[in-house]
C-alpha cells in the first residue's frame, strides 16, 4: 500500500463530494444504514465556512488513486487552544491494511506542529455493548492508539410528535417548582436582548455539565460566535429552535436549543443548561417542555429528536426519560495527550 493524505479545496466539488462518500460509508458500516449522519450539503457548508471560532482541515485518503478514507482535522482558535479534534474514517473494504494507524500519525503529526498537547476524538458504537465499548472496531483502533476513553455518552432517539396530553401533564407537574421563572421559546437566531445570557450559559456547557477526564477548559462568552454559528445553520439548511428561562430579574438562568436538519428530516438536540445557582426548579424539564412544543409547531414534518447526555449525568437522563426518550447507541469521547 502506498497511502497518499490530501488535503482538500472544500470548493472543489468533486473532492468534497469523494470526502462525504467515505465519511458516510465508514459511518453506515460500523452504525447500520439508518444512522443519522451529516448530508452531504451540510458538511459541504461547514468545509467552506470561513471561521473565526475553529480551523478545520479536510483530508481525502488515497491508494494508488483510489479514495480509501476520508479524515478531518479542527483546531479552535478561541478557546481551548491547546486541543486538535480528530476524525478517520475508512469504509470497510479498505480496513485491515494500515491506512487508519497512518492516517491518525500523520493527524497526530499536524496537531503537534500547530502547537496543540491533547487530541480528541469520538467514536459510537451500539448501546448493547455496554459503557466501554469492548469489541466495537472503532473504540478497539482507538484502545491500540493510546486514547483513552475520557467520557461516555448515551444517544436517544423520541419519536415524534409527542402528545400534546403528555407534554400538558409533565408542565401541570412541574408549574409550582418555576413560579418566578419567565420561560420564553423562538425560531431562529437568539434574540438581541437575551443572547448575552444565552451567550454565557453556551460558554460553560462543556464544562458545567458532566466532562469526565476530558482536558478542556471553559469557553468565554461570545456573541459573536453566536452569530458566526447561526450564519452556518442558515447555510446548512438547518432550522434552529430555542429556549431560555429568566429569573425575576430578568437574567438568563437556563437554556436549551434544537436544531431541525432540512436534509434528513432530524431534530437535533444541542445544549441544555440550568444554571448552578438556579438548579432544583425543574428548569431543565420547563425549557425542554416548552421547546419540543415549539419544534411540533414550527417543523412538524420532524420524525425524531436525537440527544446524547453523559452517561454520569443521571438528572438530564432521567428528564429525557420522562419526555418518552429511548437510549439507542453510545459514543464514547477519546483523549490522549500528545506532549
Amino acid at each position: 500500500m502506498t497511502l497518499e493524505i490530501t488535503r482538500i479545496d472544500p470548493f472543489d466539488a468533486a473532492a468534497v463530494d469523494a470526502w462525504w462518500d467515505a465519511y458516510a460509508s465508514a459511518e453506515r458500516a460500523d452504525r447500520g444504514d439508518d444512522i443519522p449522519v451529516w448530508s452531504r450539503e451540510e458538511t459541504r457548508s461547514e468545509l467552506q465556512q470561513e471561521s473565526r471560532v475553529n480551523e478545520r482541515r479536510a483530508f481525502l485518503l488515497h491508494d494508488d488513486g483510489l479514495v480509501v478514507g476520508a479524515a478531518s482535522l479542527t483546531l479552535p482558535l478561541k478557546d481551548n487552544t491547546h486541543v486538535a479534534y480528530l476524525d478517520i474514517d475508512v469504509p470497510l473494504a479498505h480496513r485491515r491494511r494500515g491506512v487508519g494507524s497512518a492516517t491518525l500519525a500523520f493527524l497526530e503529526s499536524e496537531a503537534a506542529a500547530a502547537g496543540r498537547t491533547t487530541a480528541q476524538g469520538d467514536t459510537s458504537w451500539r448501546y448493547e455493548l455496554g459503557s466501554d465499548g469492548s469489541g466495537d472496531p472503532g473504540r478497539e483502533f482507538a484502545r491500540r492508539h493510546g486514547y483513552a476513553l475520557a467520557l461516555g455518552d448515551v444517544q436517544n432517539r423520541l419519536a415524534l410528535p409527542v402528545a400534546p396530553t403528555v407534554l400538558d401533564g409533565i408542565d401541570a407537574d412541574i408549574a409550582a417548582a418555576i413560579q418566578g421563572y419567565t420561560i420564553r421559546s423562538w425560531v431562529g437566531p437568539v434574540p438581541d436582548d437575551v443572547v448575552e445570557g444565552w451567550a454565557i450559559l453556551d460558554a460553560s456547557i462543556d464544562t458545567e455539565a458532566p466532562s469526565g477526564d476530558l482536558d478542556i477548559e471553559p469557553a468565554k462568552p461570545d456573541v459573536e460566535s453566536i452569530r458566526e454559528h447561526e450564519e452556518l445553520l442558515v447555510r446548512q439548511n438547518r432550522l434552529s429552535i430555542g429556549t431560555i428561562a429568566l429569573d425575576p430579574q430578568g437574567e438568563a438562568v437556563a437554556y436549551t436549543q434544537l436544531v431541525v436538519s432540512g436534509d434528513d428530516g432530524n431534530a437535533y438536540q444541542w445544549g441544555t443548561l440550568v444554571r448552578r445557582s438556579d438548579r432544583g426548579h425543574r428548569l431543565g424539564t420547563a425549557v425542554k417542555i416548552a421547546n419540543l412544543r415549539l419544534l411540533q409547531h414550527a417543523a412538524p414534518q420532524a420524525r425524531a429528536v436525537y440527544t446524547y447526555n453523559a452517561e454520569s449525568n443521571a438528572h438530564m437522563l432521567a428528564v429525557n426519560t420522562l419526555l418518552g426518550f429511548a437510549p439507542t447507541e453510545r459514543m464514547g469521547e477519546l483523549q490522549k495527550h500528545l506532549a
